[in-house]
């Protein structure tokens, strides 16, 4: 178990691992941690989430935020967690590849002993070409994302979740 019991425990056997039958094991962790891990929802989101051109993003997060929906009519407080993340990353990702075309943001490869950190480590940051089309993209998932993440169920359920399990 991490130290910060509020923090996303990378240390599961995530491949093996059902969180619907283990819920006590779920950690909420800070934005978007564990988003491509938690299982089976990451197999019930990811096929949906895309962000190429604002008309694919616009489809996409409506039916993430379906999604959100239809586990918040179960009370299903992982699945809606889940939804808001993929929400979260289909802003940040969309993001960034408004500012960088290849999605790359620091020059050079990340150095071995900092692979997993968050940071550029000493890199570069590459320059900023806006590119308008990821840029309403961006703002598209932002928009279903702030919906998710506003909502008085899921942040009712979040609080509940976080004073039970930690």
């Amino acid at each position: 178990m991490p130290a910060n019991n509020r923090a996303f425990n990378y240390d599961l056997d995530y491949r093996n691992l059902n969180l619907r039958e283990q819920p006590e094991l779920y950690r909420v962790g800070k934005g978007e941690m564990g988003v491509l891990l938690v299982r089976p929802y990451k197999d019930e989101i990811l096929p949906h989430w895309r962000f190429k051109t604002p008309e694919i993003a616009r489809e996409s997060s409506e039916k993430i935020y379906q999604l959100f929906l239809d586990y918040k009519e179960k009370n299903d407080f992982i699945g809606m967690d889940m939804a808001r993340k993929f929400l979260q990353m289909g802003y940040t990702r969309a993001r960034r590849y408004a500012n960088h075309s290849t999605g790359q943001k620091y020059d050079g490869p990340v150095p071995d002993d900092k692979k997993g950190q968050s940071g550029a480590h000493g890199r570069d940051q590459l320059p900023r070409q806006e590119d308008p089309v990821k840029a309403e993209s961006a703002r598209i998932f932002y928009g279903k994302y702030l919906e998710a993440r506003e909502d008085e169920q899921y942040k009712k359920l979040r609080k509940e979740w976080q004073q039970k399990y930690g």
